[in-house]
């Protein structure tokens, strides 16, 4: 996935994610990273699509401002969101 430029403002987020659940939810935040689970397999990308559309809804912003940076196969995920600030993303998923 495309990293952001040097000039992109925004946010890092660390996630935790459990792919093959149940149901798609954002659990909550377990110090600085937060805790989600989605329904897509951890196959192909589509965990990480899922993970990215969930993420998106949930902060109000279009799926093409949260990019990947690191984990794409792994579970704990480093996101960059773009036009948020930290503190923003606290208060849109308390």
């Amino acid at each position: 996935m495309k990293a952001p430029s040097p000039r992109a403002e925004g946010a890092l987020l660390r996630l935790r994610v459990r792919p093959g659940a149940s149901s798609n939810a954002i659990l909550g935040w377990q110090g600085d990273t937060l805790r989600v689970r989605v329904t897509a397999p951890p196959l192909e990308g589509r965990a990480n699509r899922a993970v990215i559309e969930l993420l998106a809804r949930a902060l109000g912003v279009r799926p093409s401002a949260v990019s990947l940076l690191s984990g794409e196969r792994g579970r704990d995920k480093l996101l960059h969101v773009a036009g948020l600030a930290p503190a923003d993303i606290r208060g849109r998923l308390a």
